[in-house]
């Protein structure tokens, strides 16, 4: 593994660290957010504040899934550092700019091939 690949392994290293603190908290946030609301006789459907409680669960669920998407995707880009295809497109065997691997550490594929989608 040369220096850059080394690099670049700790970057993604710090950034799946930081995500993975961030879900944790988040999964916390939502399991305090259910027992709240189970120990509570809120009723979402007739109470003024049910609606806020609801959209406060769904909110914090999509960004769990957000960050749960955003490890796995680090996981693959830590894989490709490893096999030595990372800063490689997936599409079109090009390499991927650096500024777009900078912009987004896990990007699979070049702008023009991610464009085509």
């Amino acid at each position: 593994m040369t220096s850059d690949s080394n690099a670049v392994r700790e970057e993604l290293l710090r950034l799946r660290e930081q995500t993975e603190a961030q879900a944790t908290a988040l999964e916390g946030d939502l399991r305090s957010l259910f027992e709240a609301s189970r120990s509570s006789n809120a009723d979402d459907e007739h109470d003024p504040e049910g609606s806020t409680i609801a959209f406060e669960r769904a909110q914090l669920s999509a960004v769990l899934d957000a960050a749960r998407r955003r490890l796995a995707e680090l996981d693959v880009a830590l894989r490709r550092v490893d096999d030595g295809s990372y800063g490689v497109c997936e599409r079109c065997l090009l390499p991927i700019p650096a500024e777009r691997l900078v912009a987004r550490p896990s990007a699979r594929t070049c702008v023009a091939c991610a464009s085509r989608r």
